[in-house]
């Protein structure tokens, strides 16, 4: 198959979902999970499916049916394997790779895991072109996915990232990044996934995949959890590929722009809204919508303490269009584990930030430094000034017998020469050490700025 042909939607990824709805979805998707699952079923003679579905949902078996589509499978596989024989026998090496994909997408279609898996890989290991065992890589990853099998879904992830640093095409490339998307997902690691959507916004075409508008969803629901707040602006709100759609997706919309214009009230509404009629009807998100509405929560949150020392709880209920016995019990909860850098003075109805602020810590740690220092130079001074009170020669501490110094200038000369440049630092070791890193520390922040490239970015080599 080359790049620019449709890849074929084996395994059903829809159908994937419908048995998901079937297991772990809202009630009131069941019956039309159902009916689309059996019509997906019956098209398709999926016999090995119908008995795995059947014996999960604790449905009775359709002997009748159930004998029908199998006799339909043996017959397919009858000819496919007349194909394979002759390809052997009079063809070459392109009609038998050929037919031994064919061979593993039709157990693929009808539902049979195991031999669809063994078949894919023997059609792997006689197939040469690079493009084509690409596609069977990602055949095995949406296998997968249908099967919710993760260690299937990473090995041929991690094996096709190798052989798309042998030289894979463009297209084949950014499918990759929107399965390993997906993937990363699915174990919750959603800056990954943020970065390889956003990476694929205007060269999505995999569809046997997923929609665009459920890719846009994604792309959307991870960027906005894992990025910073100016990425989002950047990548996200102004990108021309999610304003296309994004009007069409109910409740995204207000979702995405409440939150970056610190419209609270309406996030709270839209991300209530989007964990019911999206995340637990998903089943790439149903295993983490708990977590995923948690941590937008706390992100809410730390985003308005951020512009405050204290408000109010009643302020801050009203900004969140909730009750102040909500947020008192929901900061409280986010607090005592350390996620929300603030107090709650329940006396008073208050609640104060006490984040740490790491600049400031550095800049206060120079300034003590510095305090020291001037402390040991005042010494210093002090030392200088006991040398000249004692000007005379015999009652010097710098140079007995020798003639008294002339002033500061010169006493500081005399230790140099006669007991060494160290001696005038005598008992400063300490501090010059603390003092250098203080020093370091208050530089690091200005000078990385100032190496920034336009898009705020610093190069390996200018943080080398």
């Amino acid at each position: 198959m080359s790049s620019s042909e449709e890849v074929p939607k084996i395994p059903s990824i829809e159908l994937s979902q419908n048995r998901f709805l079937l297991t772990s979805g809202p009630k009131e998707t069941h019956a039309q999970a159902q009916e689309a699952a059996m019509q997906k079923v019956k098209e398709d003679n999926m016999a090995p499916f119908y008995e795995l579905i059947c014996e999960e949902q604790g449905w009775p078996v359709d002997n009748a049916l159930l004998n029908t589509m199998k006799k339909e499978n043996e017959e397919v596989l009858k000819k496919i394997d007349e194909r394979l024989k002759d390809a052997e026998e009079n063809l070459g090496e392109t009609e038998i790779s050929d037919t031994l994909l064919a061979r593993a997408e039709h157990f693929a279609k009808i539902g049979d895991k195991e031999k669809s898996l063994t078949a894919y890989r023997v059609a792997f290991e006689k197939t040469v072109a690079l493009g084509s065992r690409l596609d069977i890589l990602f055949a095995l990853i949406r296998t997968g996915f249908f099967y919710r099998d993760n260690d299937v879904v990473s090995r041929n992830i991690e094996k096709a990232r190798g052989m798309i640093e042998e030289g894979g095409d463009w297209d084949r490339r950014n499918r990759l990044k929107v399965y390993e998307g997906a993937y990363r997902m699915t174990v919750r690691d959603f800056k990954g996934a943020a970065d390889l959507f956003i990476a694929t916004l205007s060269t999505f075409t995999s569809t046997e995949l997923m929609e665009y508008k459920d890719f846009v969803t994604y792309a959307v629901l991870s960027s906005v959890l894992a990025l910073k707040r100016v990425d989002i602006k950047d990548k996200v709100i102004d990108s021309p590929e999610v304003l296309e759609v994004l009007h069409e997706i109910p409740h995204l919309e207000d979702y995405l722009k409440s939150l970056y214009n610190g419209e609270y009230a309406k996030f709270f509404v839209s991300l209530a809204a989007l964990e019911t009629a999206t995340m637990k009807q998903s089943w790439v998100l149903f295993p983490h919508y708990r977590y995923y509405v948690r941590e937008m929560r706390i992100r809410a949150y730390a985003q308005l303490l951020e512009s405050y020392r204290s408000l109010t709880m009643q302020s801050m209920a009203h900004s969140f269009g909730v009750s102040e016995e909500f947020i008192d019990r929901d900061l409280s909860k986010f607090i005592s584990a350390g996620r929300l850098n603030c107090v709650i003075d329940k006396v008073n109805g208050i609640v104060e930030t006490n984040r740490p602020d790491s600049k400031n810590a550095q800049y206060q740690q120079a300034i003590k430094q510095g305090d020291i220092l001037l402390n040991r130079i005042q010494k210093l001074s002090q030392f200088v000034k006991t040398q000249l009170q004692l000007q005379d020669g015999s009652k010097s501490t710098i140079l007995k017998g020798a003639p008294a110094p002339k002033g500061p200038i010169d006493i500081l000369v005399t230790t140099v020469r006669t007991q060494g440049f160290t001696a005038i630092y005598r008992g400063l070791s300490a501090m010059v050490i603390g003092n250098t890193a203080g020093v370091r520390f208050f530089a690091f922040d200005q000078f990385k700025h100032l190496l920034k490239d336009s898009e705020g970015k610093t190069t390996g080599a200018r943080s080398v």
